[in-house]
């Protein structure tokens, strides 16, 4: 695997009832909102190509809730590429309320059965639903197990989703419950991220985040259309304004419905917020403001604190700096411009290969050699500073960087990381959750040993990056230099405290009592020498 996999994207869509349509409505009335849910998906779709689906509400049709969602990107899924079929589609789906989810698993198989948003029918309104959600559940396993006890209950998958769907369930068999309640009761026992988006067949919705805030939500009402999205970018693009779109307060779950219209609400009260750092670092959509932090001025700012840390001497008129592309982009302006040296676009990324983890069956490092094409016109005899984002597993960068040496004929490459290297598995959402596939681990623990590993019980003990073992990794990696960011640059980089971050990734502290645990496990199997998912 050569690059992060991210679980996914969720939007959501309401018009109520109006005498006054929204201006942002299509033309075809209020009653067909939903064709605005595949256009947002598409500003999502960074987050997930695996699959794509939406649920759409009509009151007016005799099927209240339709699921539509198959494997692919968005244009597949929803035949984009032919007018005809996708008109039909979007006939079929026509609704004024519409939630809709982009999908890369961290669990689950590339099936469609895997496949977000689930409906679940019922000839109770109240109790006819839809959902999907963004992130993971650190104690899934437990209670998977725990729910297993009684012998009359089975799974038909085995993932963290339908967890989500039996405490769903189980909070709906009062029906007088409010949607607040329901959220309540749903999330009680989770620990982990998630941002849930929720359709019932009443025409009621609700968009929920987690009170640790880990996955990105954000939404925005201009009075009659409501909407929200895992990023601003698919708001922003439907014509609301900057200033219009709020994020999602961790904790708190915005309602909608007819009679009330919107309504945000405290579900779970939040002790701490601790968001996924590496939304900012790589998943995000450059164009995105998260919880405040625009993604591309943060970028560009992880570029200035590498060029704050640059020691190697600058050849006057040879050096450049040169992007991985895309999401390095603006962390190589900053840098570049700091030092006051050219940035080129030296590797020219081929955008109809697809992401390197989308296909299972063939090698990793065929992908990646397909994927980036070296410049030699911009590359040959140059001293070459190459900004990366992140280094997981290190395929895509071996492979990088002998391109470079025998395609781009560079006469030296310094890569440079605009991350601190990372050591640990998430259990949050982000497909990395072993010690084993980790580039940095080995080198490590070469340094310190297996008790360099830390436990949920010992948090005293930390991996210490040296100028010794960053010149290991750069032989390693066939280049001739490597500098990481120390953790501390990204929270100020950021401009959000690192005791409101996770950076488990990066430091070992876990935020939550199941993920403490998760990486106990994860570490004992390490250290026995068992490959595979800490969780499967």
């Amino acid at each position: 695997m050569s690059e992060l996999r991210e679980e996914c994207g969720v939007i959501a869509l309401y018009h109520l009832p109006t005498d006054k349509p929204s201006p942002l409505c299509p033309s075809q009335g209020i009653e067909e909102v939903s064709r605005l849910a595949p256009r947002m998906l598409l500003d999502l779709q960074n987050r997930g190509q695996l699959s794509a689906g939406i649920t759409t509400y009509n009151p007016n049709r005799q099927q209240l809730l339709k699921t539509f969602k198959d494997l692919g990107t968005v244009a597949e899924v929803f035949h984009q590429g032919s007018r005809t079929s996708y008109a039909r589609i979007m006939d079929d789906l026509a609704g004024r309320a519409a939630i809709g989810h982009v999908r890369y698993a961290t669990c689950g198989r590339d099936d469609r059965n895997f496949a977000h948003p689930f409906e679940r029918p019922h000839i109770n309104r109240v109790k006819w639903f839809s959902f999907a959600f963004n992130g993971q559940l650190a104690n899934y396993e437990s209670l998977r197990d725990e729910l297993l006890t009684d012998s009359t209950r089975c799974f038909a998958r085995d993932s963290d989703s339908e967890i989500f769907m039996h405490y769903l369930c189980a909070a709906l068999k009062n029906s007088e419950r409010d949607l607040t309640t329901v959220c309540r009761e749903t999330t009680r026992r989770l620990d982990g991220a998630y941002s849930l988006v929720y359709l019932n067949a009443r025409g009621e919705m609700f968009v929920a985040r987690d009170p640790h805030g880990f996955k990105p939500l954000c939404y925005a009402f201009d009075g009659a259309l409501f909407a929200a999205a895992s990023e601003s970018v698919a708001l922003f693009n439907l014509g609301f304004r900057s200033k219009d779109i709020k994020d999602v307060p961790p904790g708190c779950v915005a309602i909608v419905s007819p009679e009330n219209g919107v309504q945000i609400r405290e579900f779970i009260p939040s002790s701490r917020t601790t968001h996924c750092f590496f939304e900012w670092i790589y998943f995000a959509n450059v164009a995105s403001v998260l919880d405040g932090r625009s993604v591309y001025l943060t970028r560009n700012k992880l570029g200035e604190e590498l060029a704050k840390r640059e020691t190697t001497p600058i050849e006057p008129g040879n050096a450049i700096v040169v992007p991985v592309p895309d999401t390095s982009k603006a962390a190589a302006n900053g840098m570049a411009f700091a030092l006051h040296i050219p940035c080129r676009e030296g590797l020219i990324r081929n955008r109809y290969s697809g992401r390197t983890f989308i296909e299972g069956g063939e090698t990793r490092r065929r992908k990646a050699e397909i994927k980036y094409v070296p410049l030699p016109e911009v590359l040959e005899g140059k001293q070459v500073f190459l900004v990366e984002d992140s280094i997981v597993r290190s395929t895509t960068m071996r492979v990088l960087i002998e391109r470079l040496r025998t395609i781009g004929l560079v006469k030296s490459i310094h890569v440079r990381v605009a991350c601190p290297p990372i050591v640990a598995p998430c259990f949050y959402g982000i497909d990395m959750s072993t010690y084993g596939e980790l580039f940095a681990t080995s080198f490590m623990m070469k340094h310190y040993g297996m008790e360099g590993v830390a436990s949920s019980d010992d948090l005293t003990t930390r991996w210490v990056l040296t100028p010794e073992i960053e010149a290991e990794m750069a032989r390693e990696l066939g280049c001739d230099s490597l500098r990481y960011l120390p953790p501390r640059a990204i929270s100020e980089a950021i401009g959000i405290s690192s005791m409101n971050l996770c950076q488990a990734c990066v430091d070992h502290e876990y935020p939550t009592e199941a993920g403490c645990l998760c990486s106990d496990v994860a570490r004992e199997r390490f250290l026995r020498g068992i490959s595979g998912r800490s969780y499967e």
